[in-house]
């Protein structure tokens, strides 16, 4: 049986939100009950409890994966795209996946932050439910921006970079624009023909404003794109890489300055 408004819980509820509210069930064990849902109306299995090294978590006890096998086959979820979803979803709000179960630690008696976390990450798992195997979405772009963050700091970053001289509506942007000791880099990630065309011809625009820069193109998939599309693209830029695996190695290479910007 639920027991109700403890110190515990009215100081839990204090620092987080009044709308939330804590049920015991058991010693040092909490169900956490908000008035966000998953979209499809069930509500998010949160339990607040004490583990084995005295330390407070939030734990979904599993529940999470076990609603996904129930719209999905498990193959689904260990498909490429889905897997790296849902590990960058976890990564990025501290969630450790133990077995099936999400965990998250909550340091410092912080409950309001690790429970806007924790939700968060619930919700953006719980969403590739809605993704059919034909429609999982790129980690392209983000694996892009992972890696340009991985080859210079940030203060020499610029991402969605425009000329706002030349270009003050922005009609031909940079994907990333890194600031080196020679001249700075102009970055594009081409997944498609579109983009790697559009791309091309935003390198022929800078070049008629005499601007001094290296283009450097990084497909998601060299092999998919038209081979005069690639060669329109290879004519106006200074380098290309066919994957980010192989722009991460590349790169370095063919532009030394960007190891030194690390050091």
């Amino acid at each position: 049986m639920s027991i109700r408004n403890s110190s515990f819980e009215d100081d839990f509820r204090r620092k987080v939100c009044e709308e939330v509210v804590v049920l015991s069930q058991g010693l040092d064990r909490y169900i956490v009950q908000t008035p966000i849902s998953f979209g499809d109306g069930d509500t998010l299995p949160i339990v607040l409890k004490r583990n084995g090294n005295d330390n407070w978590v939030l734990t979904d006890e599993g529940h999470t994966f076990l609603q996904l096998t129930y719209e999905l086959d498990e193959r689904d979820l260990k498909e490429r795209n889905r897997r790296e979803i849902i590990d960058r979803n976890l990564s990025a709000f501290g969630v450790q996946n133990v077995n099936g179960e999400l965990i998250l630690r909550i340091p410092n008696q912080g409950y309001g932050d690790a429970l806007y976390s924790f939700i968060q990450a619930l919700l953006k798992i719980d969403d590739i439910r809605y993704l059919s195997r034909d429609r999982v979405r790129s980690t392209f772009m983000s694996d892009f921006r992972t890696l340009m963050s991985a080859l210079s700091t940030s203060d020499r970053i610029t991402y969605d970079w425009h000329d706002s001289e030349h270009d003050p509506k922005a009609n031909y942007p940079v994907d990333c624009r890194i600031i080196a000791e020679d001249s700075p880099l102009f970055i594009f990630a081409l997944s498609t023909d579109e983009r790697a065309a559009v791309a091309a011809l935003s390198l022929l625009r800078f070049e008629t404003w005499d601007l001094k820069f290296r283009g450097i193109g990084v497909y998601e998939d060299e092999e998919s794109l038209s081979s005069r599309t690639i060669a329109r693209f290879g004519d106006a830029a200074h380098k290309t890489f066919s994957s980010v695996a192989a722009a991460s190695e590349g790169m370095p290479k063919f532009f030394p300055e960007l190891r030194a910007a690390k050091t």
